[in-house]
């Protein structure tokens, strides 16, 4: 079952919401939000998040250290396993660890402990894994332990992570390049070190930021093609004077790039109902529909991701025209 990161957020949503503790294996290739996706639903379900890396462990940092107890070996746990509480154990690069380390997990999956060691009721036991296509240095799962998990594979959808870009607030020049240039979302290159990815892409919004150089968190390929876009920022008319109703006799510049850039960086800047209003009317006197669209689209992703549906209402309440469009991509973003 292939899901984008917001299905995957809602299926994981609804087994912590009808607390069906089954065992659940995460497939995804590398830096596509696996396991900030986990931690996020921690995290908004008030759990406890405790994520183990298997491939960095040995069995009896699992299992535990044997300890002589009036003639008998009695295993001591390690201290990162729960002994209560409601969360989530996390076994992350599960299929990087060794078979040894694999079957000690097996024990932990299938019986709820391992050695003298049993998991409290109240958890969920998530792991995640890279596929072999994705060139990953990983085991074959045995038979008897993939058949203890359900199994879900995430792939990198665009929507999903401009939601989650807009609510971090990552730079608008990404979030626009991105928008122009989607399918560098996430392009594995196993030639070289550093290469497009969801997380990689976030590094580079720090980056970006600070006035640094991106390519070392997304290659080189890519950080030239951005450097090309960013270059293009300069062919924009003022935005902010736009936001402020300011933009009569400003014209929206015919390069499609330049226009993702304006139209993208509107909407990112956008921080009230009345700004992001202002940008529409400018947008709607000399943009064609489809940039209407991408602009509102963009606009609800980030409203939404921030938690400010008053302004939603609110911009709904402004224009006919502005209301139809935020309705359907509003319904959009839900489906």
């Amino acid at each position: 079952m292939t899901l984008t990161p917001v299905e995957l957020q809602r299926y994981l949503t609804a087994l912590v919401e009808q607390n069906l503790p089954l065992s659940t294996m995460i497939w995804g290739p590398p830096g596509v939000g696996k396991s900030s996706i986990v931690a996020q639903i921690a995290q908004a379900n008030d759990l406890d998040f405790v994520d183990v890396r298997l491939s960095q462990l040995a069995p009896t940092d699992l299992r535990g250290l044997p300890v002589a107890e009036h003639g008998v070996s009695r295993w001591y746990p390690p201290e990162f396993l729960p002994t209560g509480g409601r969360g989530i154990l996390f076994l992350d690069e599960v299929n990087m660890a060794p078979p040894t380390m694999q079957g000690m997990a097996q024990q932990l999956i299938l019986d709820r402990k391992v050695g003298s060691y049993e998991l409290p009721p109240h958890w969920f036991v998530w792991a995640a894994g890279n596929r072999k296509e994705d060139r990953a240095s990983v085991f074959d799962m045995p038979a008897p332990l993939a058949n203890r998990f359900l199994h879900l594979s995430v792939r990198s959808d665009f929507d999903s992570w401009r939601s989650y870009a807009l609510g971090r607030n990552l730079h608008e020049q990404i979030i626009a390049f991105l928008t122009f240039r989607p399918e560098l979302l996430h392009r594995l290159d196993t030639t070289q070190p550093a290469w497009p990815s969801p997380r990689a892409w976030e590094m580079a919004s720090g980056l970006h930021r600070a006035g640094l150089d991106i390519a070392p968190a997304i290659g080189e390929a890519a950080g030239a093609e951005f450097a090309a876009f960013v270059r293009l920022y300069e062919q924009l008319p003022d935005l902010g004077d736009v936001l402020q109703g300011g933009g009569v006799g400003l014209r929206l510049p015919p390069e499609p790039s330049v226009r993702y850039a304006a139209v993208v960086g509107l909407a990112a800047r956008a921080g009230n109902a009345a700004e992001a209003y202002n940008a529409f009317r400018w947008l709607a006197s000399g943009a064609g529909p489809e940039w209407l669209q991408l602009y509102v689209a963009t606009l609800v992703s980030k409203f939404q991701a921030q938690g400010h549906l008053a302004d939603l209402v609110e911009l709904m309440q402004r224009d006919p025209e502005l209301a139809e469009l935020v309705g359907s991509a509003a319904e959009l973003a839900e489906a």
